[in-house]
């Protein structure tokens, strides 16, 4: 704070004194959030020499406003431009404050783009004026710090430039507001003197076009070229460590790096913004449900953000994070190490089949018996029951956080044994879709682990994002789709043989379970999955869609697949040799549409899922073609259009996957969802009911898409043929 620095007891600084003014602006940055400048001549390599300060101001969200006069050198104005242009890409990542201040001590051309950065993100907003009627330039040299409590202003005889501040001999005055008066009505001044040039109420000045900034040598320069000037700056800003003879100085600055090797270390939420009211009434909710509880929270809502957030806090009260983190897969292994990563949590430990980590979990669970060590293990649910890694787990203290990314996978046969053993007493489970369908034993289990039920202590469905704007709205065009004649022959026999087994219940429209039924009915989901009619109606689609848009840029293909892939079992998706022959097949329907489409496969054999990931976002490559990876976790950052082939009758499954279409785009509007619908036209009166609750299992995620999509009476016409057929009721979906 402001109040609690250290300054010239007379209020004065001058160049070669024990108080620099150097020395002033290391403190007001260190000690501030808000800098407020009135500057004559302004060059970015004074920010450079005072990098350790400008990296703590930074790290702790500091803004700044910067009145400057028309005269820049051209590498700034580059920089300006540059911020005031065209979209910019985030070139460097401000959070990391270590970083920071390396960068800014290295006066390159990146730091050029860390300044247009902070420029377009408005941490730092600069007005330029230029006096009227030609009488000179603004020789404005002030400015106040605030801490959002004190403020401290000056006057200065020095520009804010590396001469100014480092080589002549200039004086700075300081004014206190706690002090008197006096010192109150100059920094009260001060900001209302910038706030009138922002507002544009003064009429003494123009106001500059950053586009109309002359580039121009000030005489003080000679007639060096800027470029060599800029050299010598370089060359100047390596006398900063002379500058450390000045036994203030050298303390100061001593400080700032301690502070920010602090800051380095300690974990903070990931954005200046900080979390979102929903995520810290997560975490009350969580705490005061006695740390047990599910997020259930629809794909694109931030449920790893609001987890992580539950973590940070309870760092912030004990001063260490420990946390088990389990997924399903090792693509989400890596995608919640990056997310752990944005928090400053360090230690991060990851378990899976692909890589050794014993002897680092090893190491880190007998330092936490001796010391208060934190870390973080991610760990698959494959390698979870594993006995090499629960011989490691159940040492975990107790405090430690465990976090079920996914959750509903807990409820499988090898995970689900193991629930009434773990000691862990904080637990979090994170899922877009908890409950397990036809498995009501699992979701007990699981309730009965997180000490919570439906409607859970936190939850968001998809009306809701939709609603509040954290997904984007969509339109959804089913495609009702046809078996052909030999396919319907084999589904009508596998269905005679069903219904001759006893064991379809007409009044809960289900089957009764036995391995004997789950495989016929698994040989007729797989009639469903593949009809061949689907590559036909996928084709029109794509057609359709390219001669809209004459492209197929950001599209999602959901390929027909195989059976739903168990978590407990692997911890990554292999497809099988059928399903590889249908994903080249639906892969050569897209590049076939058009020469100029680019299309990739997304599948188990992908050995650069970044890199593709990345060239999908730019469009380099146009269409992704995938089964299952594209489903739990993974972000995609950018689809417009998403077309399901899949008809896995899996609600979770299209859930995720719609969820995957709808993520929020800076140059996204809204998405379009196509859905290839299979529903048999059953004459047979003998299997015509158990068709019908069959038909209407189907029809309810139809009906759900619909509900939602912005087009949605168009749906219902599509739907019309099928509802009368089987003389379904649509309120009862």
């Amino acid at each position: 704070m402001l109040k609690e620095c250290d300054w010239s007891l007379d209020r004065d600084y001058k160049t070669g004194s024990l108080d620099e003014p150097l020395q002033f602006y290391l403190d007001g940055l260190a000690n501030s959030n808000e800098f407020s400048l009135l500057l004559g001549y302004f060059s970015s390599s004074a920010i450079n020499l005072l990098s350790v300060g400008f990296a703590t101001f930074i790290s702790k969200g500091g803004k700044m406003k910067m009145v400057i006069n028309h005269l820049l050198s051209s590498k700034d104005k580059e920089a300006v431009e540059k911020a005031n242009g065209e979209s910019l890409n985030k070139v460097f990542d401000l959070t990391d404050v270590v970083s920071l201040g390396r960068v800014l001590d290295e006066y390159d051309t990146h730091f050029f783009e860390c300044l247009a950065y902070l420029i377009s993100e408005k941490r730092i907003q600069i007005k330029v004026i230029k006096p009227k009627n030609g009488k000179g330039i603004a020789h404005y040299k002030s400015g106040v710090f605030t801490d959002g409590q004190d403020s401290v202003g000056y006057k200065a005889s020095c520009n804010f430039t590396l001469y100014g501040l480092s080589e002549n001999l200039e004086e700075l005055e300081a004014f206190l507001s706690w002090e008197n008066g006096r010192s109150n009505k100059l920094i009260k001044k001060q900001l209302r003197l910038i706030d009138d040039y922002f507002s544009e109420r003064d009429e003494d000045v123009e106001y500059i076009s950053i586009n109309e900034i002359e580039v121009v040598l000030k005489d003080k320069f000679g007639k060096k070229d800027i470029n060599e000037l800029l050299v010598q700056e370089e060359q100047l800003l390596k006398k900063k460590q002379s500058l450390i003879s000045n036994i203030k100085l050298k303390n100061t600055i001593g400080k700032l790096f301690n502070d920010i090797e602090i800051i380095r270390r300690t974990p903070k939420f990931p954005y200046v913004e900080g979390p979102r009211e929903y995520q810290i009434n997560a975490y009350n909710s969580w705490v005061d449900n006695d740390y047990k509880g599910m997020f259930a929270m629809a794909t694109g809502t931030g449920k790893t953000i609001t987890s992580l957030n539950c973590l940070l806090n309870e760092y912030k009260k004990t001063g260490i994070y420990r946390a088990i983190i389990t997924v399903p897969t090792t693509a989400l292994v890596e995608q919640w190490k990056k997310e752990c990563t944005k928090f400053n949590f360090k230690n991060i430990i990851t378990v899976s089949s692909k890589e050794n980590w014993d002897n680092n979990l090893a190491f880190f669970n007998t330092a936490s018996k001796l010391i208060d060590t934190s870390y973080i293990v991610i760990v698959t649910y494959a390698s979870f029951p594993r006995p090499k890694f629960q011989s490691y787990f159940t040492q975990l203290p107790k405090d430690t956080i465990l976090i079920a990314d996914e959750t509903h996978n807990l409820g499988s046969q090898g995970l689900l044994r193991l629930l009434p053993n773990i000691h862990l007493e904080k637990r979090i489970g994170l899922s877009a879709t908890p409950h397990r369908k036809f498995d009501e034993a699992g979701n007990t289990s699981i309730q009965e682990f997180f000490n919570d039920e439906p409607p859970y202590i936190v939850s968001y469905s998809m009306e809701e994002a939709l609603k509040i704007g954290w997904l984007c709205k969509y339109t959804y065009h089913p495609h009702i789709v046809k078996l052909t004649d030999q396919e319907m022959e084999k589904y009508k026999e596998l269905s005679l043989q069903l219904l001759r087994m006893g064991m379809f219940d007409k009044e809960t429209g289900a089957f009764r379970s036995s391995p004997e039924i789950e495989k016929k009915l698994l040989e007729r989901k797989r009639i469903i999955h593949k009809a061949a009619n689907k590559l036909d109606a996928f084709k029109d689609i794509l057609r359709s869609e390219f001669d809209k848009r004459k492209n197929l840029k950001y599209t999602l293909i959901y390929v027909p697949e195989g059976i739903e892939t168990s978590f407990d079992e692997t911890d990554f998706i292999e497809e099988t040799e059928d399903e590889n022959r249908l994903i080249n097949e639906y892969t050569r329907a897209v590049s076939n549409t058009d020469d100029s489409v680019m299309v990739k496969q997304f599948t188990s054999n992908s050995s650069n899922r970044e890199d593709i990931l990345k060239n999908f976002e730019e469009s380099k490559i146009h269409v992704l073609t995938s089964m299952k990876c594209l489903d739990e976790g993974v972000d995609v950052p950018r689809s417009e259009l998403a077309i399901f082939c899949a008809s896995t009758g899996n609600p979770r499954q299209f859930i995720q996957r719609r969820g995957r279409v709808l993520r929020l785009h800076k140059d996204k509007i809204h998405a379009t969802i196509h859905d290839l619908v299979v529903v048999p036209e059953i004459d047979d009166i003998s299997t015509f009911e158990m068709e019908k609750g069959l038909v209407k299992k189907e029809l309810e995620r139809v009906v759900d898409f619909a509900n939602l999509a912005m087009n949605k009476t168009d749906t219902y016409e599509i739907l019309k043929k099928i509802i009368e057929y089987y003389n379904i009721n649509l309120n009862d979906l």
